[in-house]
């Protein structure tokens, strides 16, 4: 399904983005260069960390090794930086992940500033804030923003308010602006952009609003559209006929997290959120693709080659939008290129990368809703889990077992880290009528808490799902892990631990209390040499060394 009109999206700077820059001009480093061939080999490089995920398999894995299971009990604080958030009624969390590039680092900053800082000491080199409408709409997610893609000397950034903005990687200076979509029905942009040959593509937040969700391809120099390719399918398009009546056109399918590539096959990985409204399906018959699901694309065009739906006709807002990872290995004795994903549903899957074939399923978490999955990687529904007006108690929660945070992915010994959510809830079931702008739900839900609800860190056997070991913690996390070449995995609590364990024992062998909450993904880089690993702890970014 490709919608390919290259439609000129660019507009002027006007009133409504005048910008608030702030530029320290003393012996600034100089800006970073970093073309396509430097972001094609970002797994490799454990100086830079040059897109959202560490590369573009997603594997979120620093391979650096001076910080490791000996030498971590030394780890410190090097620098910290304090966040400026533009908004604070709303813009309290901090879900960044920033980029390295050459001695440079680059962080956004909720709900849609950028800054520059020297990766070496901390320093702000500019800092750059667009002006958004204090009523800008964020229906079923808070104020926030995950951070920025890189090219060339620009970095790119999504906002609150659906706009796209490509800023000069020195100054911070607006090289072009384009209006993606119309925030006032719902649409927003809080996802990291990723950036694939001379394309910036990125995806729609919005389904509780009951948009019609898609993701975006646009030129970097111009900011032009090149592509758009809707996740719900028009009448007479392939899919059409698992909607019903005029459902697709406020069918939802978000697409709010960042995707995966694989160049050698020349593949694009998206991932899509659930369907509109979120509790109530009777309003949407049918399977409801392609929501739930992870799209393989042709990068260039938009092209859809093949889709794989997670959850059919989701009425429980477990949305596929998590971190697709790229991983290959053997599976029954041949090498299978695939797509690891920890799904939101409790269930870890494998699908053939090359052409969306079911490889793999394996329960991961505690789960009411289904009796497993079948040959097909449909689910065997348990009767009676549908949200009801009386209310069904059913787990995971809408946060899902895992929810947006990252996972990790170690190549050298097959290990898929993720950060697990342990709760249930009660869903409700109720009438749903569509107004632009406003919530689209059909229900609701009253998740458990206190002692119903605890999480951990789980490390599995990339290749068959089989858990390796976990490491407890007090309350559901909020935040990503990332694994080490030193035999490490960094994560963090919501209590405001941040933790390195031990990969192969899950031991815990150091921690800090940032004396706030986390709700970001750990990164790693180095400079001068040195390893260093940042996380953000309520509004300070954390970097860690060994030594100065």
């Amino acid at each position: 399904m490709n919608h390919c009109a290259a439609v000129k999206k660019s507009v002027p700077l006007t009133i409504r983005s005048l910008i608030t820059l702030i530029v320290i001009t003393i012996a600034i480093p100089s800006a970073a260069q970093i073309n396509f061939e430097r972001l094609l080999a970002d797994e490799a490089n454990g100086a830079d960390w040059l897109s959202y995920s560490g590369g573009y398999r997603s594997e979120r894995f620093s391979p650096l090794a001076q910080i490791n299971r000996d030498t971590v009990k030394d780890l410190k604080v090097i620098w910290a930086y304090q966040m400026q958030p533009t908004d604070m009624s709303g813009a309290g969390l901090q879900e960044t992940t920033p980029l390295v590039a050459e001695g440079i680092m680059y962080l956004t900053e909720s709900p849609s500033s950028v800054t520059a800082l020297d990766a070496l000491t901390g320093r702000l080199l500019w800092h750059w804030s667009p002006e958004i409408d204090e009523e800008v709409l964020h229906i079923g997610f808070p104020k926030v923003n995950r951070g920025l893609a890189i090219l060339d000397e620009t970095v790119f950034v999504g906002t609150l308010d659906a706009r796209l903005f490509a800023l000069d990687a020195g100054t911070g200076a607006v090289r072009w602006e384009t209006e993606v979509a119309d925030n006032s029905v719902g649409f927003s942009l809080t996802l990291a952009p990723l950036v694939v040959d001379n394309l910036v593509i990125i995806g729609m937040s919005g389904a509780e609003a009951g948009v019609r969700a898609f993701i975006d391809a646009y030129d970097a120099k111009t900011g032009e559209r090149v592509w758009r390719t809707y996740t719900v399918p028009a009448p007479g398009e392939p899919g059409s006929e698992t909607w019903q009546g005029d459902s697709w056109q406020t069918g939802g399918g978000s697409t709010w997290l960042t995707g995966s590539y694989d160049p050698e096959l020349d593949l694009l990985y998206w991932t899509t959120g659930n369907p509109a409204p979120d509790w109530n399906g009777d309003l949407r018959p049918g399977d409801n693709l392609f929501t739930c699901s992870l799209l393989a694309l042709d990068p260039a065009t938009g092209e859809m080659r093949w889709h794989f739906q997670y959850t059919p006709h989701d009425t429980h807002d477990w949305d596929a939008n998590q971190i697709p990872i790229l991983i290959d290995g053997k599976i029954k004795g041949q090498n299978r290129k695939l797509v690891a994903l920890a799904n939101r549903n409790a269930f870890y899957y494998l699908i053939d990368r090359t052409n969306g074939e079911f490889v793999h399923a394996s329960q991961y978490s505690k789960q009411t809703w289904a009796a497993g999955i079948d040959g097909t990687g449909r689910p065997i529904l348990i009767p009676d889990k549908e949200p009801s007006e009386e209310g069904t108690l059913v787990w995971p929660s809408l946060q899902g077992a895992t929810n947006w945070f990252s996972p990790s992915y170690n190549p050298d010994t097959e290990q898929f880290f993720v950060a697990n959510r342990r709760m249930g809830a009660v869903y409700y079931k109720a009438d749903a009528e569509y107004e632009p702008g406003t919530p689209f739900l059909g229900g609701g839900e009253q998740a458990l808490s206190g002692d119903d609800a605890s999480g951990a860190v789980l490390a599995l056997n990339g290749l068959t799902g089989e858990q390796q070991w976990e490491f407890p913690l007090q309350s559901p996390p909020w935040s990503g892990v990332m694994a080490t070449g030193g035999g490490l995995v960094f994560g963090s609590s919501n209590e405001g631990y941040f933790f390195a364990l031990d990969a192969t024992s899950g031991q815990a062998l150091w921690r800090f209390n940032t004396g706030a909450h986390i709700r970001t993904n750990p990164m790693g880089f180095a400079i001068d040499g040195k390893q260093r690993v940042a996380i953000t702890g309520g509004q300070t970014l954390y970097v860690f060394g060994l030594n100065q």
